[in-house]
């Protein structure tokens, strides 16, 4: 199973400024429909419908993840259209939206997070291991550092939208 090792910021406001002076570049724009199939404490079970906004390709992914915190067990990989699509008729739930950019900034990839149903933007920073992503030192831009609030998971924001879409 391999490791994922990520810090996740609450990103105060868009970073237009540091991208029209190419201190942040864009490399990919999607569009990511995110649904959970199941979810027990550490563990989570979720399929994505992924689009690329600049080729339109679509592709689809089913993940499972163990662990909590900034440091947990992932296995991710490609599925069809068709067992997507059956899997989200199979538990009729309200995927949710991002628009997904990733960048670079001083030579360390970014993956901003833009909800479309919320009014929540988060950066996140993956890393190489746990002693990399313990001593990064994160810029004022980046905001508060969340990695551990559990409020600011996917999969908690993701719960927090069947309730508001069931009311």
């Amino acid at each position: 199973m391999a490791l994922e090792i990520e810090r996740k910021f609450l990103l105060p406001e868009f970073p237009e400024r540091l991208i029209q002076e190419g201190e942040l570049k864009i490399v990919t724009r999607h569009n990511i429909d995110q649904t959970y199939l199941a979810i027990d404490g550490g563990q989570e079970l979720r399929v994505r419908k992924i689009t690329d906004l600049d080729s339109g390709e679509v592709t689809y992914t089913h993940t499972f993840k163990d662990g909590k915190g900034i440091k947990r067990e992932e296995i991710e990989y490609f599925i069809s259209e068709g067992l997507y699509n059956q899997m989200i008729e199979a538990v009729n739930a309200v995927a949710l939206v991002k628009e997904r950019i990733t960048a670079v900034w001083n030579d360390t990839t970014v993956e901003i997070d833009v909800y479309s149903q919320l009014k929540l933007s988060v950066l996140e920073v993956e890393f190489e291991s746990l002693e990399e992503a313990e001593s990064f030192k994160a810029p004022e831009w980046f905001g508060k550092d969340v990695s551990t609030e559990r409020q600011y998971s996917n999969k908690t924001v993701w719960k927090e939208l069947q309730n508001k879409t069931k009311n």
